[in-house]
């Protein structure tokens, strides 16, 4: 290449760069690994009696809020015994008409001197027994409508339904599932080869691909067990979105550190296919490689044509 086309291309190079001489800086090794999107709260929304599903308002991908009506379940036994209920209710209140009715003539009577105080004494515990059992078939007929209430299917968490494994018509039992929520946030699972535990530490910060761009999160929490040769770790994030739960995202995670040759990105001029950095040596040519931000700088590792103590310099007539 001509002296005229390298004295082109250093009057290209930036004049504002710091001519200090280079040194191997620390960066971090990065390993790509993918997480998975989880819930903190997966919480199914169970039948409390055993019925027919008839009415289903809920379908996956739904957001729901807490207490909110999912479906409802009938139990046609219910009303039989809400029938029954009445039934002896209206028997036992005619009994107690009737005995008010004795009691108040028995009253009548003493004051004649017709009947004794004990039998009037039988009159008024024969009321009071009645009136006890009112009482009982009314706690028994509250009993029996809080159950035909309990037939309605209340989400337990706000959050996103992720599973509906129930369809109108089915027979559910108590305690079976109609649908699984997931709410609370959500967070990163990550498992990572063994290998690398030793350079995780708690807090650490990762860099993640998500669907919106790139993101920042930090490790949450490291579990100790070792599963099938991988480290599970959770990191927290605070954009990323719930739409698809269980979805794979790309995550770099620090597994060490190592020594690299930076130059400002700005100081990388490409021409003719060629990368070039101006030093006070002259123009070199090198190859750059990875791209990184160091202090909120836009960083070039330079694999070679660079040493340590070079110089970078602006540009030269």
């Amino acid at each position: 290449m001509s002296r005229f086309v390298l004295a082109a291309l250093a009057a290209l190079i930036p004049l504002s760069l710091t001519a200090e001489p280079l040194a191997p800086q620390t960066v971090p090794e990065w390993k790509s690994v993918y997480g998975r999107i989880e819930t903190k709260d997966k919480i199914p929304a169970r039948a409390r009696i055993g019925g027919t599903l008839v009415a289903l308002d809920v379908a996956e991908g739904d957001k729901v809020i807490a207490g909110q009506s999912l479906g409802r379940i009938v139990d046609e036994k219910i009303a039989l015994q809400l029938t029954s209920i009445a039934a002896q209710e209206a028997a036992v209140k005619a009994q107690l008409d009737n005995a008010e009715t004795e009691l108040q003539r028995g009253e009548d009577l003493l004051k004649k001197g017709v009947i004794t105080v004990q039998r009037l004494d039988g009159l008024r515990t024969q009321v009071d027994v009645l009136k006890g059992q009112l009482a009982a078939i009314d706690a028994q007929k509250q009993v029996v409508a809080q159950q035909g209430a309990e037939g309605e299917i209340l989400a337990p968490i706000a959050g996103r339904v992720l599973d509906v494994p129930a369809s109108v018509g089915a027979v559910l039992m108590p305690g079976e599932m109609l649908a699984l929520i997931g709410g609370g946030g959500t967070y990163l699972r990550l498992a990572i080869p063994e290998r690398h535990a030793r350079h995780l530490t708690q807090g650490q910060a990762l860099e993640i691909d998500a669907f919106n761009g790139t993101t920042q999160g930090h490790l949450a929490r490291i579990y100790p067990q070792i599963e099938n040769g991988r480290v599970i770790a959770d990191v927290e994030v605070s954009d990323i979105t719930d739409e698809f739960v269980d979805a794979r995202v790309l995550v770099r995670v620090p597994v060490g550190a190592r020594q690299a040759l930076l130059v400002p990105a700005t100081a990388l001029v490409t021409r003719q296919g060629l990368d070039f950095v101006a030093t006070t040596q002259g123009l070199r040519a090198v190859v750059p490689g990875e791209h990184l931000s160091l202090d909120g700088i836009a960083m070039v590792e330079i694999l070679s044509g660079l040493e340590a103590g070079d110089t970078l310099s602006g540009a030269k007539e």
